[in-house]
């Protein structure tokens, strides 16, 4: 029996591990956001600069505002999806899509450094146009990303909730509009708790704004679930950075209150290093090291993953299905001993 029952186990895994499985295999990656996910675009577009590109590397690794890879490039390892700077397209349409990410992007149609350069709604337009120059549409097996807010709110002087929100339903809108299916959305981690800000009077103020941004973004995404066919995936970046920051050591980190570096964008100088950024949760004052990069990559892994699992009445008609299958062998099998 207990053979038999090890048999029913096995049956009942071998149906619900495919679910845990991505739903489909992504033909191309896009991404819509500002120095978090920027590759290279703001560094390529920076060159002519007197004080040299923004960021300067060495000490940033190959234009991204961290000292490695970033969330985007170890998202794109995994699906097996490298997408082309916008910086970079010539007049052929990439295949595996277009990184659109400025740092210093603001979630509408500014950036508060690189004076010229799209905020996030431009980038939207900038894809539409990219579009329609080849007269396509979006691809609905690819895969899209936007992560918009954080320099709404620490770079503004009224920052303004309602207007962010209403500036990423649109930038979802309008991709959707153009045929895209499969849209990250990721919500802001603590902004009150970054070394920029940390211990300063605007601290709280960050706190409450971020919390207000995750509680309206959440509501707003889900205004979308009665359009067919879309596929929202919320990505909590919230929830891992409060885990971060309540146990650092198990995630490799010996200091989250800190920065690795101290750099000043506005004369485009770095005041201070360290020898061992790893231990480090913040590269600099506001930008992730690699190895958070890593878990912010795993997250938006995780609900791609959590999003590819079929409703709950389909997983329960396959469960009771596969339960009955195994009803009938150990039946069987009773009375053949008998």
């Amino acid at each position: 029996m207990k053979k038999e029952l090890i048999a029913a186990g096995f049956v009942i895994s071998s149906l619900l591990s495919p679910l845990k499985a991505l739903a489909a295999d992504f033909s191309q990656f896009f991404v819509f956001d500002n120095s978090l996910s920027d590759t290279g675009n703001v560094f390529n577009a920076t060159q002519s600069l007197p004080s040299g590109p923004i960021p300067p590397s060495p000490p940033y690794f190959q234009g991204r505002f961290s000292n490695g890879r970033i969330w985007v490039d170890y998202v794109g390892e995994e699906i097996g999806l490298t997408p082309t700077l916008f910086t970079n397209l010539s007049n052929t349409i990439p295949t595996q899509g277009i990184n659109f990410a400025f740092g210093g992007a603001n979630s509408g149609n500014s950036n508060a450094f690189v004076p010229g350069a799209p905020g996030i709604l431009t980038q939207i337009d900038f894809f539409t146009q990219t579009l329609q120059a080849s007269n396509q549409k979006a691809d609905p097996n690819a895969l899209y990303a936007i992560w918009g807010g954080a320099n709404d709110y620490l770079f503004s002087q009224n920052p303004n909730v309602d207007q962010t929100i209403e500036n990423v339903s649109n930038a979802i809108r309008t991709l959707n509009q153009t045929g895209a299916k499969n849209i990250l959305v990721f919500n802001l981690p603590d902004l009150g708790k970054i070394p920029l800000v940390l211990g300063s009077e605007n601290s709280q103020n960050l706190t409450t704004l971020t919390n207000i941004h995750n509680t309206a973004l959440m509501k707003a995404l889900g205004q979308f679930s009665s359009i067919p066919g879309i596929n929202i995936i919320p990505v909590d970046i919230n929830s891992l950075f409060d885990k971060v920051l309540a146990n650092p050591e198990e995630f490799g980190f010996k200091y989250t209150d800190t920065s690795c570096i101290v750099y000043k964008i506005e004369i485009n100088q770095v005041l201070r290093t360290c020898d061992n950024p790893n231990d480090y949760l913040f590269f600099d004052e506001v930008h992730p090291t690699t190895n958070a990069h890593k878990l912010v990559a795993q997250t938006a892994l995780t609900a791609i993953k959590a999003k590819s699992v079929p409703e709950s009445s389909l997983v329960l008609s396959m469960l009771i299905f596969g339960a009955l299958g195994v009803g009938k062998i150990l039946k069987l099998k009773r009375k053949q001993a008998t």
